[in-house]
């Protein structure tokens, strides 16, 4: 990602000990760009660093940095400082904060926050991980619908300050139960003296605390929403979700995908500040998996020796069939694991899948399996028998590895899992062996071995 500030700039301020001009340098810089400076400094001094900035400017810039950062920062803060940090922080990037910290950690982080502020943290840290309630925030605008446009717009500006974002606001009553929504821009053009019931909408769209976060990401992607309101089971408003919230959110599901599909247990640090032998850890899972699976492959070309042996030709297109198949079957289940996790592909989608794969591997196959004919025709003349047990055995491989790499990714969703490990590692290991068998099983039928 390209920076948008000199780093090498700032690295020599500080070799040189201008901290007057790397404090003013610091202050001029985005949020997010002066965490990415302090994360790439040596941990001694990281924390001088960040005592030089101003006291907002520090929570922002705290709750960019990466987990083991804060950990350090923690560690080397005096009591009021971490107390200053907490207070400045809103309550989902403290509670992401504290997800990531050590119990010794957290009790002392919790042992200098406020009150109040405690009390929301662990009213969040109760909720079930990776539900809407863990990552919402409590900080937004709230209004009731007796007020008028005047009256909801001065309560705007004496408390939306502390909230995460005023855009849209929410009608709730003395119950604190979620009645509307209205918007700062519909409250700026009407009239002053117009009620905010008049102008809320009152068919709101809402998330539950203990529902799935990749549930309320969706909803919002669906609607266009930049922020989502989060109720308990009385219909009260307790938080909303933001669009910060759920770009984290996408990115941390996309990237345990990404690593689902590469045959990896996922992992929550960067890829530079994992050990070698965490890596190791995540990897060799599945690939002791994926090799023992691959024993079948063996197993079943010692079933054919024979037909191999007699006709040594066949051995050379076992590589183009199971690499076929495999690809073929890898763009499906890529593709319809996309679908799934965007909301395009659902589970009662099944048949209509099955029967769209089935018809373009069809044609994908009729088209792969009439090249190859014509160019072994051409290579092997004489041939004719060989070159049609190829192309009729790469027309099956071709048809089931779609099909497989279609359906298997939904079946996983049935069966409550993550339709992400049915990707292209497990597909070539499964094809593979259904090839080897079609393929062999062609041969011996129409060659006679």
């Amino acid at each position: 990602m390209e920076r948008n500030y000199d780093l090498e700039a700032l690295r020599q301020l500080l070799e040189r000990r201008d901290y007057h001009g790397l404090r003013a340098a610091l202050v001029r810089e985005n949020e997010v760009d002066v965490a990415e400076f302090l994360d790439s400094l040596p941990e001694e001094q990281m924390a001088a660093v960040f005592r030089m900035l101003p006291k907002e400017q520090g929570a922002e810039v705290f709750s960019n940095l990466l987990p083991d950062t804060q950990q350090i920062l923690i560690r080397s803060a005096t009591d009021q400082e971490l107390s200053s940090i907490v207070e400045e922080l809103y309550v989902d990037d403290a509670v992401d904060l504290l997800e990531e910290l050590p119990a010794n950690v957290v009790k002392r982080v919790l042992k200098n926050a406020s009150p109040d502020t405690r009390r929301l943290i662990n009213q969040f840290l109760n909720y079930p991980e990776n539900s809407v309630g863990s990552i919402m925030t409590a900080e937004f605008t709230d209004l009731t619908k007796t007020m008028t446009v005047a009256e909801a717009i001065s309560h705007i500006r004496r408390t939306g300050e502390e909230s995460e974002s005023i855009y849209t606001c929410y009608v709730i009553d003395a119950a604190r139960r979620l009645e509307g929504v209205v918007t700062i821009k519909e409250l700026l053009l009407a009239e002053d003296g117009r009620l905010v019931s008049d102008l809320m909408e009152t068919d709101v769209i809402t998330a539950a605390t203990t529902e799935d976060q990749e549930e309320a990401v969706a909803r919002m992607m669906r609607y266009d929403f930049i922020s989502l309101p989060v109720v308990d089971r009385e219909n009260r408003l307790v938080g909303i979700v933001t669009v910060d919230d759920v770009m984290d959110v996408m990115e941390e599901e996309a990237t345990e995908d990404f690593e689902k599909m590469a045959a990896m247990a996922p992992s929550e640090k960067p890829y530079l500040k994992t050990s070698p032998l965490t890596l190791a850890r995540h990897r060799i899972l599945w690939l002791l998996v994926l090799m023992v699976s691959g024993m079948i492959t063996g197993g079943i070309l010692g079933r054919y020796e024979e037909a191999f042996a007699a006709m040594p030709l066949l051995v050379t297109f076992i590589p183009m069939l199971t690499d076929t198949g495999g690809n073929a079957g890898s763009q499906s289940s890529t593709l319809i694991i996309r679908g799934m996790a965007v909301g395009e592909i659902l589970p009662r989608d099944f048949l209509r899948v099955f029967w769209k794969e089935l018809r373009v591997s069809i044609l994908v196959g009729a088209v792969l399996s009439a090249v190859n004919y014509l160019r072994l025709i051409l290579t092997y003349p004489g041939n004719e028998t060989v070159a049609l047990t190829v192309a009729l055995a790469l027309f099956v491989t071709v048809l089931l590895a779609k099909t497989v790499g279609g359906i298997l990714p939904m079946a996983a969703k049935m069966l409550h899992a993550d339709p992400a490990i049915m990707a292209a590692p497990l597909i070539t290991t499964i094809v593979d062996a259904i090839s080897l068998i079609v393929y062999f099983d062609i041969a011996s039928r129409l060659l006679s071995l």
